[in-house]
């Protein structure tokens, strides 16, 4: 009975095997799967027929599959295993006495042998030695070391008067380098770090939330507090020593299922110097909200500060002359430079024609009053705009955080694409110029002074996602070079001469393939830089699952994608788009050592998908459909829709083969990557808390010391980790209560002990744990 159902087993693999197997080969691609149903089949029959020469025929297949599995992937344990998963443990069963009994033979003495173990076994433990092996190496690893000396003996200039213990703005000072002079915490200490104090704000995610409903705030640290606010816009300030609350702010900014995103990054401080300390409003905490308003506090109370704007809230959506509720909105914390708040904007990606406009704008900070808008559909006209007119509908957005360059006089946008993300057709000069690109804008008058684009007619949705960072980069003749770092979601890193926006690491344009649909059309070439993490073009032998089924159902939808590398164009068939929109970098940016001249980063891979849906086929929407950029995006308005989301296998993995996840280290001065590592575990991505290490997917931001420790959450395994910034190697790690998709922060208080912070509340997409914690360490007193 055994050995029949044996048969009955590896007669449905086979059959399994052979029909996917004949599908891809007509489709172009491997052959494997086709033998190997056959092998299978065969196999069957032979042990329904009580032949011992199955063992025999399994046994070459075992090999056949170990030699053309190391072929492919050579000795990746990660690529090895999905391909002899099954075999093995199929050759494994056929070593059982209930299998080989039946096999044997009866002798002229009547005792009954089973067949022949080693025609199976050797074969089996070769390709167990083999598996022990992979385990043992990593192919993707890469080590070295960064630079430990300082790059200049001028001291390095980190931007703003910020004082060493604390935490002002977003990126800890208007360069958004996230570094932190403190050397308390130090690459042999960190170790020792513990939890100094827990609080948990009381804002969790609702079952009427919208689907990205995210922690993703970094507080501010000034004097002895500390200024935070929460996903549905609560602003709250705790005591720095204790992380006792000592006021919250409720903005009451509603909920609406139209939202995209539901966070807030963080708020912006203000210390106005015309008020005399103590004062009411002399120091100020402006706060965006999710339904396109900014609010000003007082820091010492929570306040509202009603001689701001309108009784203390500025309405965002002035001048837009199409305002969908739901569509526009701040998602991240304003600039302060020059006596002017600056306040960019969200709109909702590929909703509609009609949404509202991506400005950039200027407002008094005392008094609210605007002082200049700079809308990349009308670039020219900074004045501010006239009562009657509006700013231009569906212009290019920047969602993220500015940087700011006082004594250039220079604001750095990161700006995003013209919605609809994927169709490019009708698109103005402006936006042509100005979408996907860093802008630099003066902070007096909103002109733009430079525009750099990195990507060209995006069809793509790569938006340059992160603030840039600005730090000074010694010349080859020793000088100072200020200069401007720009982490983008394709994986390039521009280093760039931040007064001019020229490149300082080499910028070359590469052919890019062609093909758009009718109406559109493809730019011929696209920029890359000479620092890049965008990785190489996926091949069919990058297809991974947690067996031989999934994987080979992944192959076959590979070959069923468009996808001819970087910049394959979206497709009413269905394009692949690699590196995804999700983003090699994303908002977290990188942070950078302005002694040293290096950067520290996570570059994350992850392929999507895009196919384009004719307008007619766009189906009704539902009652209940909430706000997403996965799955259908309506484009209300365009002659397409488009379905969009992760390359995902039917059980719901990544069709691509990890590693999806690093940390690396890179010197700003030569461009060269001196290491990168694997980073994070499957433990909160299966089931059972699997502790492997795999490189895993992550959306956050580092932060550095100069005590040599880079902090990165971020990865979708719950941990806050320590790094050896030198050398990228783990120091220290602490499970976290919800996901840590947010940049940690640390500052010090008046007797100098250091702390650093983490938020930790989950991320919607990722699916990690919600939460509302926020959570300090520090080292024991000694």
């Amino acid at each position: 009975m055994v050995l029949f159902l044996t048969a009955v087993v590896f007669g449905a693999i086979g059959i399994a095997l052979g029909t996917g197997g004949g599908e891809l080969v007509a489709l172009g691609g491997s052959v494997y799967y086709l033998i190997a149903g056959l092998a299978f089949v065969a196999t069957a029959i032979l042990l329904f027929r009580r032949k011992p020469l199955a063992l025999w025929l399994y046994g070459v297949f075992v090999l056949g599959t170990l030699a053309w599995a190391v072929w492919e992937v050579g000795f990746d344990w990660w690529q090895l295993g999905p391909r002899g998963g099954i075999v093995v443990l199929a050759g494994l069963w056929l070593l059982t006495p209930w299998v080989r009994r039946p096999l044997g033979y009866t002798s002229l003495e009547g005792f009954r042998y089973g067949a022949s173990p080693w025609p199976v076994a050797i074969p089996v433990v070769i390709a167990i030695g083999v598996a022990g092996y992979s385990m043992a190496t990593d192919p993707h690893d890469l080590a070295g070391s960064l630079p430990t000396e300082a790059a200049s003996t001028v001291a390095p200039s980190y931007g703003g008067q910020v004082p060493d213990g604390d935490w002002h703005q977003y990126g800890r000072t208007p360069y958004g380098q996230r570094y932190s002079p403190l050397t308390q915490i130090t690459t042999e200490n960190v170790a020792k770090l513990d939890v100094a104090w827990t609080y948990q704000t009381g804002d969790v995610k609702r079952p009427e939330d919208v689907n990205e409903t995210t922690y993703q705030v970094t507080p501010l640290k000034v004097g002895n507090s500390l200024y935070l606010c929460t996903p549905h816009n609560w602003a709250i300030a705790l005591d720095a020593a204790t992380g006792k609350e000592k006021w919250k702010y409720d903005a009451n900014a509603g909920m609406n299922a139209d939202r995209q995103h539901q966070t807030c990054r963080g708020v912006t401080y203000y210390a106005d110097p015309a008020i005399a300390p103590g004062q009411a409003c002399a120091e100020r905490v402006f706060l965006p909200t999710s339904d396109a308003r900014l609010i000003a506090l007082d820091a010492a109370n929570g306040t509202v500060c009603e001689s701001f704007a309108d009784k203390g809230v500025l309405h965002l959506e002035t001048g837009m002359k199409y305002n969908p509720a739901g569509y526009y909105y701040s998602t991240s914390p304003p600039v302060i430079a020059d006596g002017k708040i600056i306040v960019g904007g969200a709109v909702n990606d590929n909703y509609s024609t009609q949404e509202q406009s991506g400005v950039i704008r200027a407002f008094d900070v005392n008094t609210g009053a605007l002082v200049w808008n700079w809308d990349s559909g009308n670039p020219t006209q900074t004045a501010p705009l006239p009562e009657g007119e509006t700013y231009t509908t569906n212009s290019p957005n920047s969602w993220s955080v500015f940087s700011v360059d006082e004594q250039l006089g220079l604001i750095y946008v990161p700006l995003g694409n013209q919605v609809p993300d994927q169709i490019g057709i009708g698109r103005s000069d402006n936006v042509e110029k100005y979408s996907s690109s860093i802008v630099a804008l003066d902070m007096r008058t909103g002109q733009d002074r430079w525009v750099r684009q990195t990507v060209h007619h995006d069809l793509w949705d790569m938006d340059v996602p992160a603030q840039p960072v600005l730090l000074d980069i010694t010349g080859k003749d020793g000088t100072p070079v200020p200069a401007l770092v720009g982490p983008t979601k394709q994986g390039d890193i521009y280093v760039l001469d931040r007064r001019t926006g020229e490149p300082i690491i080499p910028v070359k344009e590469i052919p890019a393939p062609s093909g758009a649909v009718d109406g559109d059309f493809t730019s011929p070439t696209q920029p890359i830089s000479d620092l890049t993490y965008s990785p190489p073009p996926l091949t069919e032998k990058n297809m991974w699952g947690v067996s031989l089924f999934d994987q080979m159902l992944c192959r076959i939808d590979f070959h069923k994608l468009k996808y001819e590398g970087r910049y394959t164009p979206p497709s009413l068939e269905g394009s692949l788009i690699y590196p995804g929109n999700f983003g090699t970098f994303n908002w977290g940016s990188v942070a950078v050592d302005p002694e040293r001249q290096v950067m520290f980063g996570m570059p994350t891979y992850l392929a999507f998908t895009s196919r384009l849906v004719p307008r007619d086929q766009v189906p009704p929407k539902g009652d209940d459909e909430k706000g997403s950029e996965q799955g259908l995006n309506r484009n209300d308005g365009a002659p397409y829709g488009v379905y969009m989301g992760p390359f995902l296998s039917p059980i719901g993995i990544p069709c691509q083969a990890p590693p999806w996840g690093y940390v690396t280290g890179a010197d700003l001065r030569t461009g060269e990557i001196a290491y990168k590592h694997k980073n994070g575990t499957v433990r909160d991505m299966t089931p059972l808390p699997l502790p492997f290490k795999v490189g895993v997917p992550g959306i956050g931001g580092p932060m550095i010391t100069r005590g040599g420790v880079a902090f990165l959450g971020a990865a979708v395994d719950d941990y806050l980790r320590a790094y050896d910034l030198t050398t990228g190697r783990e120091l220290w790690r602490a499970r976290l209560p919800a996901g840590g998709q947010a940049t940690p922060m640390t500052y010090a208080l008046d007797g100098g002990k250091q702390y650093v912070v983490m938020v930790a509340g989950g991320h919607g997409s990722v699916g990690t744990k919600p939460g509302d914690y926020v959570i300090a360490y520090t080292l024991p007193n000694e």
